[in-house]
């Protein structure tokens, strides 16, 4: 990447192809997850201990971020402390705000075990194929988020995993800004090339068609757009991202003047917080 790109937060290419929905982020991350497998299949011969949510919840001390996200950390981490705390207060307070009475719990594994979730202190081989990218869990009132950090060995994983939960959650809190989704209809309606997520590109097909039920599908369009684009925007608060990197194969990425179009959108309704900025740049090809 040259140097503007290096120093921009997100880099729009002219010729980008595909970006990712929440269970394709996650599970194209299988690889890193199994290049992983072999150095801590060597060093530890003893299983993860695992424990019950609610104990993980009652142990682990909780802090508050400045934008009032509360959150806490519970066995290894495969980012500082320092980065996860700069990554959760890159979330706008308009958006926060929107959170309450909801904690996001950052722990090595949440494992699926039957009918029963459970928390391991570390990674373990033995159970990732069980585990989950998070679980949302109701535990004394509040609604707890748990995000399995070591199945994504960087932290651009865990930043979007995070992200998306925050996009989706403060969209079923909220509903969708009118603006907004005058904005994408309007790019529907002319045809703009592709979408933001599987669920968009999906919901787009069948809101634009002649079903009885289009006003079903679209809302349901106009509900995940916008989660995707606040996901994309916090992303881009934390990270430079490159639009490239979110590509994936089975749907044509959103066009990049139309996605630019949407994060400027999103940057108006909930500004940044002091400390962070939002900026678009294009990288044309040589």
């Amino acid at each position: 990447m040259d140097k503007e790109a290096r120093r921009t937060r997100i880099v729009v290419p002219q010729r980008a192809r595909h970006i990712a929905r929440r269970a394709q982020v996650l599970g194209r991350l299988t690889a890193c997850r199994l290049r992983m497998t072999t150095h801590i299949f060597m060093s530890q011969a003893a299983q993860a201990i695992t424990r019950a949510p609610a104990d993980v919840v009652r142990e682990a001390p909780v802090s508050q971020a400045p934008n009032g996200i509360c959150y806490a950390v519970a066995g290894e981490m495969s980012i500082s402390a320092t980065e996860l705390e700069r990554m959760i207060s890159a979330v706008p307070k308009a958006i926060s705000a929107a959170l309450e009475r909801k904690a996001y719990y950052f722990v090595p594994l949440t494992v699926n075990q039957g009918d029963q979730t459970v928390i391991a202190d570390r990674y373990d081989v033995a159970l990732s194929d069980s585990a989950v990218c998070h679980r949302n869990l109701e535990l004394g009132g509040s609604l707890c988020v748990f995000i399995s950090t070591r199945l994504m060995d960087d932290k651009f994983s865990v930043a979007f995993e995070f992200y998306i939960n925050v996009g989706h959650a403060f969209v079923e809190r909220a509903g969708v800004s009118q603006e907004f989704a005058d904005l994408v209809w309007k790019q529907a309606n002319a045809s703009i090339r592709g979408e933001t997520s599987l669920d968009a590109w999906e919901s787009r097909k069948l809101a634009t068609g002649h079903a009885s039920d289009a006003e079903k599908h679209k809302n349901e369009y106009f509900a995940a757009a916008f989660s995707d684009a606040i996901s994309i925007y916090l992303l881009s608060l934390f990270l430079d991202v490159d639009y490239q990197d979110l590509r994936e194969r089975d749907y044509p990425l959103l066009a990049p003047a139309a996605l630019a179009e949407r994060l400027r959108k999103i940057a108006e309704l909930f500004p940044v917080n002091p400390g962070f900025d939002f900026q678009v740049f294009y990288r044309r090809r040589s």
